[in-house]
């Protein structure tokens, strides 16, 4: 962030942001380098603006107003200099419109960083949609095997690509040749794993919309998903996460969990297997749970990353999982 963001400046990230991020805005970035963060929808363009001019925010990090003006290029000025976007948001699959944050963000003279590693750059490409710095867990999908651990950040800025590597350089971020390998390795079926995941979440995400013990499905493919039309505008494909809450809460969730065979039950995403996991007790535990309960993450929400298996088999693992407690949500 120290490329982009000095102390007495400030981030304004999404809201609904995978929590590991959550924590580092949180807990270090905000306490321990003197930037001010800021959460919020960013579907919601009044209330991103009453942060940028200084006049509104959640509270939880501000320390002092947004500090706006018109600079003299005739563009608004804040001390906000980094917007932080994920779409769609980890876990509750909401999609915001790049276009349109970049926009924002070029009228106040900020930066817009997308982090783009649901969808991958095979279904998604923020910098053409606009966003100045588009980042990826290569972990994830670009690896695709769960046996790397790299990050990545791009960008289409000659001299924002020139301030990333001096920072790189300099602090030593530097991946080990093998991780390279692994990374260049998966780079080569990415088209094809990220097809045949997205094939297998539509055909989940049908099947548990119609059962019984589950309510709530989010999944940008779907037609029901508020975001729908925005995905099919500004993404190729619809991936591979698909979160939903079962009915009755931790006990239920936890007992789907426990009966799953063929999904795996890890926090990570994006491989060639199959995974399930509850946020508000992994990915998103450090998140505060007022803040999780205002997100919509519950004890008995479940977040899915579907990989390449056969479709029948984890068809039949969740509907053998979810009828374990159907007859008790039947019972209540």
């Amino acid at each position: 962030s120290e490329t982009t963001v000095k102390a007495g400046e400030g981030i304004l990230s999404v809201d609904d942001v995978y929590g590991g991020t959550q924590r580092y805005f949180r807990r270090i970035v905000a306490p321990g380098a003197g930037i001010e963060v800021e959460f919020c929808d960013f579907n919601d363009v009044d209330a991103m603006r009453k942060i940028l001019d200084g006049k509104s925010g959640d509270g939880g990090e501000s320390r002092g107003g947004g500090g706006a003006g018109i600079n003299g290029d005739g563009k608004r000025r804040s001390k906000f200099k980094l917007l932080w976007l994920e779409t769609p948001t980890n876990p509750t699959l909401k999609v915001s419109d790049i276009r349109a944050c970049a926009d924002l963000a070029n009228s106040y003279g900020a930066i817009l960083c997308v982090d783009n590693t649901f969808c991958s750059p095979h279904f998604q490409n923020p910098l053409s949609l606009g966003a100045h710095i588009v980042v990826h867990s290569v972990t994830k999908y670009i690896g695709g095997h769960s046996d790397v651990v790299m990050g990545a950040a791009c960008t289409n800025d000659d001299s924002l690509r020139d301030a990333l590597r001096f920072v790189q350089n300099g602090v030593g971020a530097v991946p080990s040749p093998f991780d390279c390998f692994l990374a260049h390795r998966g780079l080569k079926t990415l088209h094809l794993r990220m097809e045949a995941s997205a094939r297998n979440a539509m055909a989940i995400a049908l099947f548990l919309k119609g059962h019984g013990a589950v309510m709530d499905v989010a999944y940008p493919g779907l037609r029901s998903h508020p975001g729908h039309d925005l995905a099919e505008r500004q993404q190729m494909g619809f991936g591979s996460v698909i979160s939903f809450h079962v009915r009755g809460g931790r006990e239920a969730s936890r007992t789907v969990l426990e009966n799953l065979r063929v999904f795996a039950l890890a926090e990570s995403l994006g491989a060639v297997e199959s995974l399930a996991e509850c946020p508000s007790l992994m990915t998103h535990a450090s998140v505060p749970e007022e803040k999780r309960k205002e997100l919509g993450i519950s004890d008995g929400l479940i977040r899915l990353s579907v990989g390449i298996e056969s479709c029948r088999d984890l068809v039949e693992d969740l509907e053998g999982a979810l009828n374990a407690v159907l007859g008790r949500v039947q019972a209540d």
